[in-house]
């Protein structure tokens, strides 16, 4: 990497978490992300450039408002130091490329979406409607190469230029990524509907899986999908544990035998995790970005062991 892109792409990583932070904070409530200027959610002063400043302004004060002393949430720390980040390991992946500035939106849409899903159980559709057309743009400008573009071109002979075509289909690829990524997610929440009675899956996870398809294509699309219900089965399971545990802790001071606190602290564990709502885009648009990453790695490894 060349130093001074690098210091320069970290730096615009930061100024743009700056304004995620803003898309995090504005767009569940349906609030121009434009205007007004920040302000403190305590005192409601608006907030000066100089107390703006990505980082060091929320390091200067102590995450707290220079007036009225309320704290500020380490989210704008990490948001920033997040998307910096990522968009320096986007420049190191791709170098100065057009394929570095495609993953950098795509990162850049994927944590904003993943904070406000944490914080509110909502993916805005601005976020994710314009991400999913940026992604079939960016289609045509950095190809996909996917199963459309590996099978394809032997299967069809179109009197196109060889530029035209690996074009087209880089394009039909972000579109197969798109549709599969969305019809599994749509799928799997109406089978949860019909089983359980109770929804599932959101229309929000319907389309960040469609955005996350015309970056990714359908490969690694798949790979998300199973990555994302891996992660979230696991931490399903630990979070019963944990409760389950703390509960039958409590519960000792109630009953004398052990064994009736653990069976009513099992009973107390299922009851939370059957009426807590799982903000299933964490864990979508975070094996997303590793994905990004390191998806094509682990999917060729996997296919060496067949």
């Amino acid at each position: 990497m060349d130093p001074l892109y690098a210091s320069a792409i970290f730096l615009l990583g930061l100024a743009f978490g700056s304004f995620l932070n803003v898309c995090i904070y504005r767009l569940p409530l349906d609030l121009s992300v434009v205007t007004p200027r920040s302000a403190c959610p305590g005192c409601k002063r608006p907030i000066a450039f100089y107390d703006n400043l990505p980082v060091v302004s929320w390091l200067f004060l102590r995450g707290r408002c220079r007036h009225c002393a309320a704290r500020i949430s380490a989210r704008y720390l990490f948001v920033e130091l997040l998307t910096a980040g990522l968009f320096l390991g986007c420049y190191a992946y791709c170098g100065l490329t057009l394929a570095t500035l495609k993953y950098c939106v795509f990162g850049f849409l994927l944590l904003g979406l993943i904070f406000t899903d944490a914080e509110t159980k909502l993916l805005p559709d601005k976020l994710t409607l314009p991400g999913l057309a940026l992604g079939l743009l960016f289609s045509l400008l950095v190809p996909v190469r996917d199963l459309a573009s590996q099978f394809l071109p032997g299967i069809l002979n179109l009197p196109l230029s060889a530029d035209f075509a690996a074009r087209l289909l880089s394009l039909v690829d972000s579109l197969l990524g798109a549709a599969l990524g969305a019809s599994f997610i749509y799928g799997a929440g109406a089978v949860y509907l019909r089983w359980r009675g109770a929804e599932g899956m959101g229309f929000g996870d319907v389309k960040l899986m469609a955005m996350v398809g015309a970056f990714l294509g359908i490969k690694l699309t798949i790979f998300t999908i199973f990555a994302a219900s891996l992660a979230g089965s696991l931490f399903g399971l630990t979070t019963v544990l944990a409760v389950w545990i703390k509960r039958t802790h409590r519960f000792k001071r109630r009953f004398a035998n052990l064994q009736a606190a653990r069976r009513r602290g099992w009973q107390s564990a299922q009851m939370v995790y059957r009426h807590y709502q799982m903000p299933f885009g964490v864990f979508l648009g975070s094996m997303a970005l590793l994905a990004l990453f390191v998806g094509n790695q682990f999917l060729h490894w996997y296919e060496r062991l067949w």
